[in-house]
């Protein structure tokens, strides 16, 4: 992934260089940048709500700590250059991205821990 990553954002990259020009690229990951990192400021503070109405209701905010994990890791991608990590990031701060990640994160957690048939974990 370290290598493979950043050798496909580079060909993104100069592929979308050579389509509208080097200066072009760079203002749009700029604002691609600036218009995600206004995103992950947006729904952060509603998952904090969100936690904080849960703990106040005395319930556990699993979903809602998933939710920041998954924004989190959203803005990470965002704040990695390029265009393709910056479609995944910017996916993942759709509400309906992100339940489809927590559906997909919580059935793979449920494999992990109680294993495919017989109880076995996988590799424990």
């Amino acid at each position: 992934m370290f290598l493979v990553v950043p050798l496909v954002e580079l060909y993104v990259l100069l592929q979308v260089g050579s389509a509208i020009g080097a200066l072009n690229t760079v203002v749009l990951v700029v604002v691609v940048g600036i218009a995600g990192a206004w995103l992950v400021k947006r729904e952060g503070l509603g998952v904090i709500r969100r936690i904080r109405s849960q703990v106040a209701a005395g319930q556990v905010p699993g979903r809602e700590l998933v939710d920041g994990f998954l924004i989190l890791f959203g803005g990470a991608l965002m704040l990695t250059p390029g265009f393709v990590t910056d479609v995944v990031g910017l996916a993942l701060l759709a509400p309906p991205v992100r339940a489809a990640a927590r559906r997909s994160l919580a059935h793979r957690l449920r494999v992990y821990v109680v294993g495919r048939g017989g109880g076995h974990s996988l590799g424990m």
